[in-house]
């Protein structure tokens, strides 16, 4: 039976009542309630363990206060995972989430980190669970007799670690939780009541959309982060406003790593899915694995999705139709080499269009590899002609990172905006402000571009507010002020910080790892991540020249040797960027290292290590560092190693100095 201010506010569930009435209806009314808000048939397995759920529970007996105000909700949505939990339960000062495994008789991993996964989920993204005690439990209804361990976490935000109970266990549980955990009796109007806030990661966020979800659904809304769904609907502005008028534009969205740009391509694309809109869209991406992560995490979710409604649908299968939704911006540049013909999209996003070849290696590559030597036009230019086929209206979309390139020949904004100059001036530009900032090198052509009469600027294009450091906004700026050798702003950006997001330092691999282990909850995943310029890192069992998989680094579990869990693979930049961590560890070599007063920047060769001399390549190498800093969710550790008086190519020289400086910034060394 619902409450009627239940009613009113977000109904994330199928059926809550308070427990007393609860207890007192029958299973058939329960029952009858969920399957009504389910809506359509329900397989009978799931009726079956309803009924199980239902008469473990209603054998519960709660002291007369607390069931008098104790409530119970089956089924409740959490968003962000796409899941719903089995039961919250609500008694006094705990909240309960209550996952059941019907028939089963062991706890295992998968199935631990499940619960603790939806309780850590409220305790981050639900506002009201902030500060409440959660209590994850886990029923394996034919399990043995548990001994009840309640231990907090090293989080200290009252979310204790997953119990194991039987069926005939829960009634301990709950008193015990009871007792051990102290606290103020939950407001259940208010937590009813409580916002949604979630900041999933990217393959989070692209199974969500690709799902049904709305961006509005799956994203933060509070006034400390800029709207995705502003810019989102900025950008639909401008489509359809070149659609209904027959012009072309360009658009470039620009935001701190992290910040959602990829989101708002995915989200934008992901709505103008059909091939017989006129608003068909596709999205592209130069960065291969993100492109493959992606691509397999959809996969594997369509098939599991079908699975779960009766359905079989073939993996090969389910990766071809996500090929049309996320493409590979190489293999559609391909495409528009061999036909002449305008490309079936009328809107193309362009993901990270800051890493587009300069017209150097454009014309190298294209005189190389496919046997056009000649070739006149940057990558950006000759990406616009193609999308300029069309002879009635087309939209260009950039999404933009600042200080994001980290490879030969990428040439950041500016070869989009020459393009723009050189042959598209007739095209509507759409900026935002933030273009001017320096981490963009948008350098003169911008000023030439914000004088055309066709530039409009627009501040909604720009996402301010990181999304992926949900627990530290202000990361970036840390990152930034760190890699500028601004280190009284540093000190004080980091005192911010740390507040909500640890970062520690230390010399030592092993330390770092466990500190990794300890930190992370449930299926909250870390890694090592290192330069690919890390070539004197051998001796620590990391050697960059063998072949990570991103796709099973990124996706595979904790048994798999290749996930980034085991910590024996390790990722670089070209493999982890516009992906994310949780929890990560940084471990810096000799290549980029501090002198006292700057960044001394090198390559190892042979047998030794050579200075970078040229400013490109430099800015390259600090980018990489930018990169890898920032791809923590919640926390990072970095080990600077110590050095060997034995080995000269790992002099203590190399490493001393920028170890000093990051405890000299007010980093705390792990013990």
């Amino acid at each position: 039976m619902q409450s009627d201010k239940a009613e009113s506010i977000v109904c994330r569930w199928l059926y809550g009542a308070r427990f007393e009435e609860f207890v007192r209806q029958s299973s058939d009314e329960i029952l009858g309630e969920m399957a009504r808000r389910a809506g359509g048939d329900l397989e009978l397995t799931q009726n079956n363990a309803w009924q199980e759920q239902i008469e473990i529970l209603k054998a519960l007996k709660l002291a007369d206060l607390e069931q008098s105000s104790a409530k119970i909700y089956f089924e409740y949505t959490i968003p962000r995972l796409g899941r719903r939990v089995d039961v919250i339960l609500i008694v006094g000062h705990v909240l309960f989430v209550v996952e059941f495994k019907a028939g089963e008789s062991q706890f295992n991993v998968s199935a631990l980190d499940q619960v603790w996964d939806y309780a850590l989920d409220l305790k981050n993204f639900h506002d009201a669970s902030h500060s409440i005690c959660i209590a994850p439990v886990l029923v394996a209804t034919k399990a043995k007799s548990q001994t009840i361990e309640l231990h907090y976490t090293l989080h200290d935000d009252d979310l204790v670690r997953p119990i194991r109970a039987n069926a005939d266990d829960l009634q301990e549980v709950v008193a015990q939780t009871l007792t051990f955990l102290k606290a103020p009796r939950i407001d259940i109007s208010n937590w009813e009541s409580g916002r949604y806030l979630p900041t999933p990661t990217i393959v989070e966020a692209a199974r969500a959309l690709y799902a049904g979800h709305s961006v509005e659904a799956i994203s933060r809304s509070d006034a400390g982060a800029q709207n995705l769904s502003a810019t989102s609907k900025a950008i639909d502005q401008i489509i359809e406003d070149a659609r209904s008028s027959g012009k072309k534009a360009i658009c470039f969205v620009t935001g701190v790593p992290g910040a959602g740009k990829t989101l708002v391509g995915l989200d934008v694309a992901n709505r103008h899915l059909d091939k017989d809109s006129a608003t068909y869209s596709v999205f592209l991406s130069g960065n291969g694995p993100l492109v493959a992560v992606l691509r397999e995490a959809l996969a594997r979710d369509t098939v599991a999705r079908a699975s779960i409604q009766g359905m079989t649908i073939r993996k090969g299968e389910a990766r071809q139709k996500i090929a049309t939704f996320i493409q590979n911006v190489h293999h559609f540049r391909d495409d528009c080499l061999a036909d002449e013909g305008a490309p079936p999209e009328h809107v193309v996003l362009f993901d990270e269009a800051q890493r587009a070849w300069t017209l150097e290696q454009t014309t190298n590559f294209m005189a190389r590899k496919k046997n056009r030597p000649g070739f006149n036009q940057s990558e950006p230019e000759f990406l616009i002609s193609c999308v300029n086929r069309h002879q009635d209206w087309a939209v260009v979309v950039c999404l933009v990172g600042g200080g994001q390139e980290i490879n030969t020949g990428e040439a950041g904004i500016s070869e989009w905006l020459d393009a723009v100059l050189k042959r598209f001036r007739d095209w509507e530009v759409h900026l935002s402000p933030s273009l001017t900032e320096s981490e963009y090198r948008s350098d003169d052509s911008l000023k030439k571009v914000l004088a055309l009469p066709t530039t409009k600027r627009n501040h909604d294009l720009h996402l301010a507010t990181s999304m992926r450091s949900f627990r530290a906004e202000s990361l970036s700026k840390f990152v930034r002020e760190v890699l500028d050798i601004e280190q009284e702003a540093a000190k004080r950006t980091l005192a911010q910080v740390v507040a909500r997001y640890p970062i520690k330092i230390t010399r030592n691999l092993g330390i770092a790892k466990q500190w990794l282990r300890d930190q992370a909850r449930g299926s909250e995943r870390y890694g090592i991540v290192v330069s690919s310029q890390a070539q004197r890192l051998k001796p620590h069992a990391i050697d960059v020249r063998v072949k990570t998989d991103p796709v099973k680094w990124f996706l595979d579990g904790k048994e798999d040797t290749r996930s980034s869990y085991y910590l024996e693979d390790v990722a670089t930049e070209f493999q982890v960027q516009g992906l994310e961590l949780d929890w990560a560890c940084v471990v810096w070599d000799g290549d980029l290292r501090f002198n006292g007063t700057s960044w001394s920047h090198h390559e190892f060769k042979g047998t030794r290590w050579n200075r970078i001399k040229k400013l490109e390549r430099q800015i390259y190498l600090k980018n990489a560092y930018r990169v890898l800093l920032t791809r923590a969710r919640q926390g990072m550790v970095l080990v600077v190693p110590n050095g060997s008086d034995e080995d000269p190519t790992r002099a203590a020289s190399f490493y001393d100095p920028t170890f000093e400086y990051f405890k000299s910034i007010g980093l705390q060394e792990l013990p």
